[in-house]
């Protein structure tokens, strides 16, 4: 397993300062998934149920939380919704960059976000999946903001709720880097 960086001095694209502090563990993440995923198996035993990723940022929690559901012809797919264009804070405008492959018409949908804030994105998909004709669709998020919410969503599975501090790391990004780290770091902007 990767060690943590330390907090170093690093440069985003336009040369700005800035630095990462070490916010969840990787032991911790590891913790909530397997958490998570005994409860999304009790909750969906029997049904059939479509994971869909939510891209770029929710590919490491699919990955890892998908091995720790048990429910036989369980399916993933992948969804890209782009909100932040390269940017730390959302244009409030999502739009979908890559749809699914799958017909989720008699599906249960469990979509796979690595973090909620001010549910613009989540919003979107919500009402245009049950507009297809799922037979549910709910959402599993890694993190929440609550109080950076701007559109009230159900979130029906919350791995942990952090701070209004902005995070990479476990597939999150700033301006496409640090989705490697396998835990979570704030980062933290020199003026």
């Amino acid at each position: 397993m990767a060690t943590e960086r330390p907090t170093n001095r690093l440069f985003d694209k336009e040369g700005k300062e800035y630095g990462l502090n070490t916010l969840i563990t990787a032991e911790k993440i590891q913790k909530v998934v397997k958490d998570l995923g005994r409860k999304i198996s009790e909750d969906y035993k029997g049904q059939k149920l479509l994971l869909v990723g939510v891209l770029k940022g929710a590919h490491m929690f699919l990955s890892d939380l998908e091995r720790e559901i048990d429910i036989p012809g369980l399916q993933i797919d992948f969804i890209d919704v782009s909100s932040y264009q390269n940017g730390t804070e959302s244009s409030g405008m999502p739009q979908i960059t890559r749809d699914v492959g799958t017909n989720v018409a008699g599906w249960h949908v469990l979509f796979v976000e690595d973090i909620v804030d001010t549910g613009y994105s989540l919003d979107t998909l919500l009402n245009i999946f049950k507009a297809r004709g799922a037979n549910s669709v709910e959402t599993a998020a890694l993190l929440s903001k609550p109080d950076r919410r701007q559109v009230e969503v159900p979130i029906k599975y919350i791995g942990i709720e952090i701070p209004n501090v902005f995070v990479v790391g476990y597939g999150l990004d700033y301006q496409q880097t640090h989705r490697e780290l396998p835990y979570i770091a704030g980062v933290s902007f020199v003026s």
